[in-house]
């Protein structure tokens, strides 16, 4: 019988990580580097990907391997996957993290992260990284993965993937109700769709020994402004928000032999905010 500690280990294990550039992006890949795997990190943004990659160097004593793609595009997808190979011969796991966060700008007397006023283009391209990108990946990697007879999927959701969000939080003082703004609808649709691809990989591969898991996040403290933060955490029991290092567990948990059983769940981690 494994002990409790080996069961969380990567040793050898290749993690592939997109939005590697971005703040939990490298904090995923912190941890699958401290558990003895190798993390490939996949952005759009090349200064972010080269940061975050010397911050594991620094940090971590990891080389990452960083590759600049567009997940939206299935070809450059496939070529991260072809210079993965080339390196590794193998992927055992994807966290698909890559996801755009609209926070749209006003303009004028109407604020276009409102519904009545949200740009079909903007649609398109929050759904085109959040949900394309995520089906790209499981596309090329996955289908990997059940070559190989086993892997491990992780879609990275959202409390907003299993509530809606409070737009009260958004409120700003003087404003007419409909000049407020408001939390995009596509971060919604993007979170509630990424749990139900998860569901649907979750058995699409099961006879091949690939297993598929969401991952929900309560909000991270990253800087915002007091008011909104001091809103946010009185809808939280735990009374604040996640510090970016407080997922490490989850993913670790994930990732590993530890969630060997666990299949087309989504394991939400949110301070307990959605329990009110």
């Amino acid at each position: 019988m494994a002990s409790t500690e080996s069961l969380f280990r990567l040793d050898g294990r290749v993690a592939v990580i997109t939005g590697g550039a971005g703040l939990l992006g490298y904090q995923h890949a912190a941890t699958v580097a401290g558990l003895g795997g190798l993390p490939v990190l996949i952005d759009i943004n090349a200064d972010g990907l080269a940061s975050n990659a010397a911050r594991l160097a620094r940090e971590v004593g990891c080389e990452a391997l960083a590759l600049v793609a567009d997940i939206t595009d299935l070809d450059a997808v496939s070529n991260a996957f072809e210079q993965t190979m080339a390196r590794y011969g193998q992927v055992d796991i994807l966290i698909n993290n890559a996801a755009r966060n609209p926070k749209v700008e006003s303009a004028g007397d109407r604020d276009f992260s409102r519904l009545e006023h949200f740009p079909w283009e903007q649609w398109k391209m929050d759904l085109d990284v959040g949900l394309g990108g995520a089906f790209n990946c499981a596309k090329v990697f996955g289908v990997q993965m059940a070559r190989q007879g086993a892997g491990v999927i992780v879609n990275i959701a959202s409390d907003l993937g299993v509530i809606a969000p409070d737009q009260r939080l958004y409120r700003v003082e003087g404003r007419e109700p409909e000049q407020q703004p408001v939390k995009p609808v596509t971060y919604s649709v993007v979170k509630h769709g990424l749990v139900g691809l998860t569901k649907y990989l979750a058995t699409y591969w099961c006879e091949q020994g690939v297993r598929c898991n969401a991952l929900s996040p309560g909000g991270v403290y990253a800087g915002q402004n007091d008011v909104f933060v001091s809103k946010l955490t009185q809808l939280i029991p735990l009374g604040r928000m996640a510090d970016a290092d407080e997922y490490r567990g989850a993913i670790a948990f994930l990732c590993s032999d530890a969630s060997s059983y666990m299949n087309g769940a989504n394991l939400v981690v949110d301070g307990g905010r959605s329990t009110w």
